[in-house]
């Protein structure tokens, strides 16, 4: 063996010991963020590397620290190509951070189990599923017996035992940096942690008309659970808001152009008393009158904890859904193959989806066809109405599908909304009940959006993924807590020591912190169509033009014929697959209310305005996998060549030429264009990218095909299976 990365077989491993002092000379160098400390290691680790039915393995270190998992292979500089270049610089390839783990298990004389608490006996084989579905596997039978128990005990004991807020790596790396925390200039981020944030909201969506920004919670109080800013009807007095600690108050969301508002109320405590039962019922009535005064002003109430999901039903779910993609190896993947269509229904994940964009769009309509307000009712306004507020002001405000635009929503609807980010991530490790990946369903919803809808959206996929990953990086203060009051107490800014400076913590949106400039432009979509600016003489006609498109008449109108793999091309292999579940999928819109049908059926059939109201198709074969999410770290997924992101290629290789010609015609002017995103060259470096790029570039791909139709065995041997590749489904459009 040779000093450096070395890709070795099973068999050949008696003579890493022999060559062991050569390679430690050329060990990798941690490197360590501020804050961070190691805790244990171990070396002589080989982590495996999945291709096809042979396992290979890369030699190394594999350590411990209080912020993450991480193997350092023997030069790791081998593996610094040119083609890797959508790094994370804060989590690299090899590194799991300890909030990224779900389960870990040990092999035991071929026997896979979970580990857990003290361990009698260590493993030969160490396998961890991460929560962003990659699966890493360590072999630990050329490690020393002390290495392995060290390296062993202290990753499960620092990825499962309960911890105490404070002592998160938050706090660690919050107090190293402390003078070293640079906020990005660019980012222009609305966090609604001031009176003025809240009154510019209002003022952009014309709700000051009826609404009123009040700091009547400031210093919490009121309400821990509550911001210390929010907006409430101006009739409401404000002392209403502290009567039963902000409980059965109705909170403005949003405001729709045409006056009718969005808002969400936590409903009062339990009580058994009579008395107090009707002290209640008196109270309710009263704020019930300050926004619902007909004919002017009609409410619909939405219970969203008795007539829609549960919490359980999506944990479920997700629990059942992610095996589908926490694979260990390649013959894995194989076996379930013929099953994929059964497994991914039973797990209901993409039909929860479903009904998720379901109910947005029924509310959608009672605000813009019917003018109603639509009140959403549920136990703390904390889950599901963070997810169904953010998902109508996504689909009617087109502000919310720029990037600030977004990153400002879930600042409002889901920081400062008190999503428990904390507790539903289980950070703490404290109550795996509690955990329900409430926040991860509303991006995988607006994900069918940005597919569906790509130029409406000024952010890609890309960007919801890490999106995704950022939930568990605790640098960033975003997604760490349970609420406003939990973060501003344990920072400092509400505690009573004022000799101490409060804390400064990252925010996730300074996405420079995790990625370099190049690296950006992929979270950027460069087929944007901006709104265009009108002179003041176009705005009225303009005006009254996108009044006519947002609503909708009600009249019944025909939708298009529906083309696509399930409606017409459903052979009779797919028949077998699915049996009666097809039917069921294609016919559940049909439960849908008349003016519901109605309303969706209209705005489906015509053309579709980017910067107005924006509907999902939400028939059972429309709501997809989030294939870059869900399968990037899967190889035999891969489409090498293919996928939608070779379309893309091609688009952005035409918009660089437009933007060349236009160059050439802006210099007989003397004027200098700004350079286009810098997205076209990361692309054509790879010489054949995959379907799952920018992901994908970080795997070693599988000579097998991506999901065939039926079994893959009886289709033929590898070689001819691999000149085969379009005769079978992309898992991307299933």
């Amino acid at each position: 063996a040779q000093a450096g990365v070395q890709f070795h077989d099973l068999g050949s491993l008696q003579e890493i010991h022999t060559n062991e002092k050569e390679v430690t000379e050329k060990e990798v160098t941690l490197h360590l963020l501020p804050g961070e400390q190691l805790l244990c290691e171990a070396s002589t680790v080989l982590k495996y590397v999945q291709e096809d039915s042979c396992q290979h393995g890369v030699y190394g270190r594999l350590v411990c620290t209080d912020f993450k998992i991480a193997f350092l292979g023997d030069d790791e500089s081998a593996l610094d190509n040119d083609e890797t270049q959508f790094k994370n610089k804060v989590v690299g390839e090899n590194d799991i951070t300890l909030h990224c783990v779900d389960q870990i298990y040990g092999v035991f004389d071929e026997k896979k189990k979970t580990l857990f608490g003290q361990l009698k006996k260590y493993p030969e084989k160490l396998i961890i599923h991460c929560k962003d579905l990659r699966v890493f596997q360590f072999c630990l039978r050329y490690t020393k017996e002390e290495e392995v128990k060290r390296i062993v005990s202290g990753i499960i004991h620092h990825t499962q035992a309960p911890k105490l807020l404070k002592r998160l790596f938050l706090f660690s790396y919050a107090t190293a940096a402390q003078n070293n925390t640079v906020t990005d200039p660019k980012n222009h981020t609305v966090m609604f942690d001031t009176l003025k944030d809240w009154c510019w909201e209002l003022e952009r969506t014309k709700g000051n008309m009826k609404y009123k920004a009040v700091s009547v919670n400031e210093g919490y109080k009121v309400c821990e659970r509550l911001p210390a800013h929010f907006v409430v009807p101006t009739p409401l007095p404000e002392e209403n808001v502290q009567r039963f600690q902000g409980h059965g108050i109705p909170i403005w969301c949003w405001s729709c152009h045409n006056g009718s508002a969005l808002l969400k109320m936590s409903a009062l405590p339990k009580e058994q008393d009579d008395g107090i039962l009707q002290i209640q019922k008196s109270f309710l009535d009263g704020v019930y009158k300050t926004i619902h005064r007909p004919p002017y002003e009609i409410v619909k109430t939405e219970d969203l904890s008795s007539n829609f999901l549960s919490l359980q039903e999506i944990q479920t779910a997700y629990s059942k859904f992610k095996q589908l993609f926490l694979i260990d190896n390649s013959t894995e993947f194989w076996d379930t193959d013929i099953k994929w269509f059964s497994l991914l229904e039973s797990s209901s994940w993409l039909d929860i989806i479903r009904r998720c964009l379901k109910k947005a769009i029924e509310i959608t309509e009672c605000m813009e066809a019917q003018n109603m307000n639509v009140l959403l009712l549920e136990e703390n306004a904390s889950d599901l109405c963070c997810l169904i507020s953010s998902l109508v002001q996504l689909m009617m405000d087109p502000h919310c599908r720029t990037r600030i635009g977004f990153q400002s929503l879930i600042q409002k609807e889901w920081v400062m909304g008190g999503h428990c980010f904390l507790d539903r991530c289980n950070h703490l490790r404290q109550n795996d009940k509690e955990e329900v990946p409430v926040f991860l369903l509303f991006l995988d919803c607006v994900w069918q959006l940005v597919h569906q809808h790509p130029p409406a959206f000024e952010f890609t996929e890309t960007y919801l993924t890490v999106l995704s990953d950022s939930l568990y990086i605790p640098i960033f203060s975003t997604f760490f807590f349970n609420s406003p009051h939990q973060k501003d107490t344990n920072m400092g800014r509400e505690g009573q020591d004022t000799q101490s400076k409060p804390l400064n913590l990252l925010t996730v949106w300074d996405w420079s912190v995790q990625f370099e400039p190049k690296a950006q432009t992929l979270l950027k979509n460069p087929l944007y169509v901006e709104k265009p600016k009108l002179d003041k003489g176009q705005r009225k006609g303009m005006r009254f033009k996108h009044q006519r498109q947002l609503s909708l008449p009600l009249t019944q109108s025909k939708s298009s014929p529906k083309r696509g793999f399930f409606r017409e091309e459903t052979d009779h292999l797919i028949k077998n697959l699915l049996g009666k579940r097809i039917s069921k999928l294609i016919n559940s819109s049909d439960e849908l209310q008349d003016n519901f049908r109605e309303f969706y059926d209209s705005w489906h059939s015509k053309p579709t305005d980017y910067h107005g109201l924006l509907l999902p198709h939400i028939e059972g074969p429309e709501i997809k996998v989030w294939a870059q999410r869900y399968l990037r770290w899967i190889p035999e997924a891969q489409i090498l060549g293919g996928g939608r992101v070779a379309t893309m290629s091609k688009l952005l290789e035409m918009m660089e030429e437009v933007q060349s010609l236009q160059e050439k015609i802006d210099e007989r002017h003397h004027s200098q264009q700004a350079p286009q995103a810098e997205a076209p060259c990361l692309l054509r470096n790879s010489a054949r990218l995959s379907s799952l790029f920018p992901f994908a570039l970080l795997q070693r791909h599988s000579s097998k095909p991506v999901l065939p139709t039926s079994g893959w065995k009886a289709l033929g041997d590898e070689d001819d299976l691999a000149k085969r590749e379009d005769e079978f489904v992309d898992l991307g459009d299933v």
